[in-house]
């Protein structure tokens, strides 16, 4: 995952058009830290043309704020430029690589 340090370069990625998986997570967050490699590995396995960023909150609270992030880790998922849905704290990986699967499929064939 790549490491976000402004929100221009933020917004840059998601106005590519391509897929975007924006993940909010914390240093002291032991979610994030077990979720993020899953996430990460079934992701890039599943769908490669999505580009994956992590904002870490400590660091960059003018982008957590710009996306009205309240609570971590969360997800974002952005499709053609806009926000498809989000899903955060305690979730079923298997289910949300479902969730992706059909618009995924649709924006991207």
């Amino acid at each position: 995952m790549k490491q976000a340090k402004t929100l221009i370069e933020v917004e840059n990625i998601i106005n590519t058009g391509n897929p975007v998986l924006i993940y909010f997570s914390g240093e002291n967050c032991s979610v994030c830290k077990v979720l993020k490699p899953k996430i990460e590995e079934e992701i890039s396995k599943n769908f490669p043309l999505f580009d994956l960023i992590e904002v870490q909150t400590d660091l960059h609270k003018e982008i957590t704020s710009h996306f009205t992030v309240f609570s971590i880790p969360t997800m974002l998922i952005f499709l053609d430029k806009k926000e498809f849905f989000r899903r955060g704290r305690n979730i079923s990986v298997s289910m949300f690589m479902e969730e992706i699967r059909r618009p995924y499929n649709l924006m991207t064939k």
